[in-house]
């Protein structure tokens, strides 16, 4: 059953335009993430890491976001058009086939989007002429933003289901962002979703995590998706989508 709802979701993407956008920001990031680089060479002076800073700041902490909660209000965009959710909630299909199928949907768009980001710094490394030697950390970084992403497209799906607008949830996710930045700065950024998109993405730091702080950051976010899972299935059972 989730597998057919995972194809179905497929087959509305096949003719859709979302791949520009996805391709668009981070192209975006790197630009002027690059720019910033080579403009203040005299300062930043660690090379790959200073070229993170640049790229992963507007990338992270602003267009990825915002790139999620695209994803998530396209992804109930057909529901929300001529009352479908009506027709689907009263198919033989279970809530939580509905809302995964969906949130594979949107992890499996994100998890191309940070390959593409990640092939797009590579290649701007090499054109501003740094080393040879590329840093391992950058993997881990990419690799827990995707798990962060995750997280928090599965708060942007809920939002997204439970509101019809398709602007309304990309707002909310920008305000979040600016709570998720103060949380963070307050050291307790391990307790909102959006911070963990930070801390997983190492925006504003490039420390590496240690062990516990790895292994928390983890813990939260099985704990955010599988919390909010609950939350919007539940939802779907007990209560009328608005169509």
């Amino acid at each position: 059953m989730l597998q057919r709802c995972i194809s179905a979701e497929w087959l509305k993407l096949r003719h859709s335009h979302i791949w520009i956008i996805l391709m668009v920001l981070p192209v975006f990031s790197i630009l002027i993430g690059g720019a910033n680089y080579c403009f203040n060479q005299s300062v930043l002076t660690n090379g790959w890491y200073s070229l993170w800073t640049q790229v992963s700041l507007f990338y992270g902490e602003f267009f990825l976001p915002v790139l999620i909660a695209i994803c998530c209000a396209y992804v109930c965009r057909l529901e929300h058009m001529n009352k479908n959710w009506n027709a689907l909630m009263t198919a033989p299909i279970s809530p939580w086939c509905v809302f995964l199928s969906k949130l594979f949907i949107v992890g499996v768009l994100i998890l191309t989007v940070q390959i593409f980001f990640l092939t797009l710094y590579l290649c701007a490394g090499r054109l501003v002429g740094l080393p040879q030697q590329f840093p391992a950390e950058t993997f881990g970084w990419i690799f827990r933003g995707w798990v962060a992403s995750v997280t928090v497209s599965a708060v942007q799906l809920g939002l997204s289901i439970r509101i019809r607008s398709f602007a309304v949830p990309i707002g909310i996710s920008i305000c979040a962002v600016f709570i998720g930045l103060g949380m963070y700065v307050a050291k307790v950024g391990m307790l909102f979703p959006y911070s963990l998109l930070t801390i997983g993405m190492g925006v504003l730091s490039q420390e590496s995590l240690t062990s516990i702080e790895k292994t928390l950051f983890y813990m939260m976010n099985i704990i955010f998706i599988v919390l909010v899972c609950v939350i919007s299935i539940r939802h779907l059972k007990k209560a009328d989508v608005i169509a």
